[in-house]
């Protein structure tokens, strides 16, 4: 039987990394919050974006081939892994880093093979894991959550642009998690480069629908230069977008493993402090039992 010592002992322990985690669990909550909030007021302005360059390019056939939507035969691919730069997330960092793994591996196993896949990563777990694999890490931007703004992201989707766009890559992949809500995030594998439009409606009822909110578009100063101008803007905004994605996925994902380990805490404290009663309980009956034989035997 554990002695009182060692169970008074394990109870202080389990007090501090409970008050540890709480402390954990508020921070992460503040800064979920800041994180939520950027990525839903995003969402709405990105998604707009999304369905404009698709309406416009649905109606262009009449245009040049344009740098962005160029798909080509494989030949090099990149693929970005967006984690955290901390731990203490529950399995956040780790999908993402297996599924990226997963894709290179199957998707593109003759490419691997012969060292045509480069990795770029976000977030020190990623770029930890992929160093240590020894996978071709090309760059990490570990280093962007400490100012997490459009203005510092705009340099990294821009040489990612012009990595596509000069024939380094013929396609960008882009992983990370997608934020639903504090206890959900969703992996997602997203064609970065090249673009593609959405495919036209099928059914009969979608035709119907597209008809009626078909927009006419009057450009000004030309379709050709505002598409130009457009791609560009959209493709730096889902980059953008991804990011802010990730982040808050992170934060969510913090605050959901504190919360559990604050709850496990508290559980595994009731469970100590039963036990602890139960064992001084014990020692007690025990001095007492030791006492009453010892006078028993005086007696005799």
């Amino acid at each position: 039987m554990t002695g009182l010592k060692e169970v008074r002992t394990r109870i202080r322990s389990v007090e501090s990394t409970k008050q540890i985690t709480s402390a954990m669990k508020m921070v992460s909550a503040s800064k979920l919050r800041k994180a939520q909030n950027a990525i839903l007021k995003l969402r709405p302005y990105e998604a707009k974006l999304q369905e404009l360059m698709n309406q416009i390019l649905e109606k262009s056939g009449d245009i040049p081939e344009l740098a962005y939507n160029d798909i080509r035969p494989l030949k090099k691919v990149l693929v970005i892994a967006i984690t955290s730069n901390k731990g203490l997330c529950g399995i956040n960092n780790t999908i993402v880093i297996k599924k990226t793994e997963s894709n290179i591996e199957k998707k593109y196993p003759d490419l691997h093979k012969n060292n045509n896949v480069d990795i770029i990563t976000i977030g020190k777990k990623a770029t930890d894991y992929f160093k240590k694999k020894d996978y071709p890490v090309l760059k990490n931007y570990d280093d962007i959550y400490q100012n997490l703004t459009y203005e510092a992201v705009e340099p990294i989707a821009i040489i990612l642009m012009e990595s596509f766009k000069n024939g380094t890559y013929d396609q960008i992949e882009i992983n990370y998690n997608r934020f639903k809500n504090a206890a959900s995030q969703t992996i997602c594998c997203e064609n970065f480069l090249p673009i593609v439009v959405a495919k036209k409606p099928t059914t009969a009822e979608d035709i119907k629908s597209e008809i009626n909110d078909e927009i006419d578009y009057l450009y000004e100063p030309s379709k050709t230069t505002i598409i130009e101008e457009l791609i560009p803007k959209i493709i730096k905004m889902r980059f953008y977008k991804a990011l802010l994605e990730a982040h808050a996925s992170e934060h969510g994902a913090r605050m959901t493993a504190m919360h559990k380990a604050t709850d496990n805490a508290t559980e595994l404290l009731k469970d100590l402090k039963l036990h602890y009663n139960k064992v001084r309980q014990a020692t007690i009956t025990k001095e007492i039992m030791e006492i009453v034989s010892g006078a028993e035997a005086l007696k005799r």
